[in-house]
């Protein structure tokens, strides 16, 4: 089934350390494929928050999309946001870039453990994968509790690189404990998750976190669910959300949220 796709929460400018294009750029081709909204969430690592200013690039972002809003009001709706990494290893710098800036949406996300570099470095031949993301399960509900943001981002960002690139498989049913324990912790902070469509481009091939994950939230009572591309180019604005809707319909999700001034919006899933 053909779904219409209409906002993409999880997107970033030139102002990430791994981005390429202008927020004009991405802007423009939001406006090219036809969406209702996008979100611009552009990196801060709190654990490495000084040694790449984070706080200069964020802060420029953050004015970059509020004067790009402005140009595309007619067009599309734009939204200010943050992708906030390791939050809970550099509470006094997360909670810093929350007070300056009103964002519409923050992403929590955590791409490394405490005192390990991100997953998508690390050497997994010389590593313990299962106390490897023990811990980072230990870490997700650390975040979770701390709780100031809106959606959890890529709930199984390891496996991009553990059974992606490396290629590890890992067993769901060994984990399925924490991931519940996760998600149950999501649903009671009222919380959503995000369903990450970055995989389905990269080796991976599946959406981050899986189908499996989307359906068993929807199961213990989640209720918002935001959808986003990852994109770090232009030209993947969008990419896989068509597939990342039929897969939240298939868990039983009817809408998809978006988050305007930190309150969820729900917007309905349509088939074309």
């Amino acid at each position: 089934m053909k779904y219409t796709i209409v906002a993409d929460s999880h997107t970033h400018s030139c102002f990430s350390h791994d981005g390429t294009d202008s927020v004009l750029l991405l802007c423009s081709h939001a406006v090219e494929i036809g969406l209702y909204a996008l979100t611009i969430t552009d990196h801060f690592e709190c654990n490495i928050v000084e040694e790449r200013n984070y706080m200069q690039a964020l802060n420029d972002s953050y004015n970059e999309t509020k004067r790009t809003a402005t140009t595309f009001e007619d067009k599309l709706r734009v939204f200010k946001g943050i992708e906030l990494g390791q939050a809970t290893q550099n509470l006094k710098a997360a909670e810093s870039i929350l007070s300056q800036c009103d964002f519409d949406f923050v992403l929590g996300s955590m791409h490394n453990i405490r005192g390990l570099q991100d997953f998508y470095l690390l050497d997994y031949d010389k590593l313990e994968i299962h106390d490897l993301l023990s811990t980072y399960f230990d870490e997700l509900l650390e975040l979770v509790a701390w709780g100031k943001f809106d959606s959890l981002s890529h709930l199984t960002y390891p496996l991009r690189y553990i059974t992606g690139e490396h290629h590890t498989q890992v067993s769901y049913d060994l984990y399925k404990d924490r991931v519940d324990s996760v998600l149950k912790a999501l649903i009671e902070q009222n919380k959503a998750l995000e369903l990450n469509t970055s995989g389905l481009r990269q080796a991976i091939g599946k959406t981050l976190p899986c189908p499996q994950v989307i359906k068993r939230f929807r199961e213990l009572g989640g209720r918002y669910l935001t959808v986003g591309s990852d994109a770090h180019r232009h030209a993947d604005i969008g990419s896989g959300l068509e597939a990342g809707y039929e897969i939240a319909q298939q868990a039983g999700f009817s809408h998809i949220t978006i988050f305007i001034n930190r309150e969820p919006v729900l917007l309905p899933i349509q088939p074309k």
